[in-house]
Order: C-alpha cells, then structure tokens, then sequence
C-alpha cells in the first residue's frame, strides 16, 4: 500500500478520475499471467487486490517479489520502453486495474501538467522500490543502506504531507471498481 500512497499523493483527484475512466478492471485467477518476460506489456497496471508473484530467468526462474494491493505494474517497460524483464502472475485470486499504454501515453504528450505529476510520481516510486532493492541486497561491509542511515524508513515530508490524501484516493479508486 506505501507505494500507492507514493503514486496517488502526487497525483491529483482528476488524475484519479481519469484513470479510473480509461482503465479497466482486470480479475485473475491463481497462475494466470498478467505479464510475460520479454512480451510487450499493452498496459500499466495498478494492483487493487490480492497477490502477485515476480520470477525473472535472470534470477534463475525464482520468486524475486511479491506484490499487494497498491503496487504498480509493467511500469518499467513503460518507462523504457523495453520488454518486461519478469513475469508477473497471480498467486491468488487478484484483480488490478489496466491503464492501456497507448491511453496513457497520448494522455501525457496532450495534458504536460499530468505528465509532470505521473513522472514524478514515478520517479518517487522508482526510486523506493531501487533503495528497497539496494537494501535487499547489502551494501558495503555485510551493511545495508538502511543499516547506515538513520532516515531510512522515513518518508519525505512533502509526500508525507499527502498520505491521507492518497489513502483517500486508492480507497475511492477501490470503491468504484469494486462494483465492476
């Protein structure tokens, strides 16, 4: 969910509203693919429910991530523009919401004040989940970066002053699609 509150306390309530429009709810079901390695993705994904696992060939076909309500999905090659380095699968019954590429991308190039927020937003999301990563992995003599920082599970003020906000509009955006 901390993740979400990244995302959605950066954007603002018409963002919301308009991706809740022009997305789709998806549900899946235990073992169905959401996304495939090295297949290109048709979508960004925001996770509203349930459980997704993460296996990359690169890691030798194991689980390097699971991911809950709140994650964002297919967000790199969209960034990118390359394939998905993982495949991306539900462990349990899950459903997310589909923002189409190409939706998403005509939006930014018409709308600069949305794109401004949507890259920033991910940029704040980017950057938590490479420290998250960086940490998992260690840094320096058998220490992780969080280990030497003593700021390492803060958040930063200006997005902590919109976590309310946020967790308001992920409830909405749950709310809404729920019905669906």
């Amino acid at each position: 969910m901390r993740k979400a509150l990244f995302f959605l306390g950066i954007l603002n309530d018409a963002d919301v509203e308009w991706m809740i429009a022009a997305g789709a709810k998806q549900h899946l079901n235990p073992g169905e693919v959401l996304i495939q390695e090295g297949k290109a993705a048709t979508s960004v994904f925001l996770v509203l429910d349930g459980v997704l696992s993460v296996v990359a060939r690169a890691a030798g076909n194991k689980e390097v991530a699971r991911l809950r309500s709140g994650e964002i999905v297919g967000e790199m090659s969209f960034v990118d523009s390359r394939p998905p380095s993982a495949t991306v699968q539900a462990v349990e019954p899950s459903s997310v919401l589909a923002i189409p590429r190409r939706d998403l991308a005509d939006r930014l190039s018409q709308d600069a004040s949305f794109g401004a927020r949507f890259y920033r937003a991910m940029a704040v999301f980017l950057s938590d989940r490479l420290r998250s990563t960086v940490g998992l992995l260690g840094y320096g003599s058998g220490q992780t970066l969080e280990d030497q920082a003593s700021y390492a599970d803060e958040i930063d003020t200006a997005v902590l002053d919109n976590v309310s906000l946020a967790g308001a509009r992920f409830d909405l955006l749950q709310r809404r699609l729920r019905a669906i």
